[in-house]
């Protein structure tokens, strides 16, 4: 088997299809589910994707992990349910793979918010390693979890696209779920935070993404953009802080 897509999801059930059918040129798609309470597992199912479910545990590299030992095939190319891959993309990958030159690859990500491509500003330039050769390396990090590999790292140029946060509400309350979890993550390595850099660090954060990187260029989806992450800086480093008071 050439090529496995690897899928992770939690209540998804308005993207999973979307993000399936964007990688049926894979061999197979597998689907890690942290038990949803919605329709994913069923909608994936129907699909014709392998269906594993697995708790998260607050481990996003320990679920990646997880499903690498499910597929079956030579190259993995990960994506969350809320992503989906261009055709573009698509044929990248296939002609690359076969190439066999590198042992993973950085994929360009594009957000979708407010339907409009964010093309500036923190989410406007991110590259991440999403497609690598099946035991070329770990995935690493609670959250924000990374692909680390002693191999060389290759570069397509093509994007996938990242559709998060549908609804302000939902935007807020996965900033409130995830900077819980960052802070949690950053009080296990014994990262302490003062005053100051609550205060400080997210202003400058506001100012570098929605200044210095061009956020404004986005239109006012950047501008709440580039707010709501600066709020996740304070969020992180406020339940840091508490943590230690």
């Amino acid at each position: 088997m050439r090529i496995s897509a690897l899928i992770l999801a939690k209540n998804e059930e308005k993207a999973i299809e979307k993000a399936i059918k964007s990688v049926s040129f894979c061999d197979e798609v597998v689907v890690i589910d942290d038990y949803s309470t919605d329709k994913t597992a069923e909608i994936a199912q129907r699909n014709g994707t392998v269906v594993r479910q697995r708790h998260l545990t607050q481990d996003f590299a320990a679920q990646r992990n997880f499903g690498e030992g499910e597929c079956r095939g030579k190259w993995i190319l990960c994506i969350d349910a809320d992503e989906y891959v261009t055709d573009t993309l698509a044929q990248e990958i296939k002609k690359t793979i076969q190439q066999d030159i590198f042992a993973a690859y950085y994929l360009k990500r594009r957000d979708v918010w407010w339907g409009r491509e964010l093309k500036h500003g923190e989410v406007g330039n991110i590259q991440l390693v999403r497609l690598f050769k099946k035991g070329a390396g770990k995935w690493k990090g609670n959250v924000h979890e990374v692909f680390e590999t002693t191999g060389k790292i290759g570069k397509l140029s093509n994007f996938f696209f990242h559709t998060p946060h549908p609804t302000v509400r939902e935007f807020l309350s996965e900033i409130n779920v995830y900077s819980s979890l960052r802070a949690q993550e950053l009080y296990q390595n014994k990262k302490s935070v003062s005053v100051v850099e609550i205060i400080a660090y997210p202003f400058f954060k506001f100012m570098l993404n929605y200044i210095f990187k061009g956020g404004f260029l986005d239109g006012p989806p950047g501008f709440v953009y580039a707010f709501f992450m600066s709020f996740h800086s304070f969020l992180v480093r406020a339940k840091l802080y508490m943590k230690y008071h």
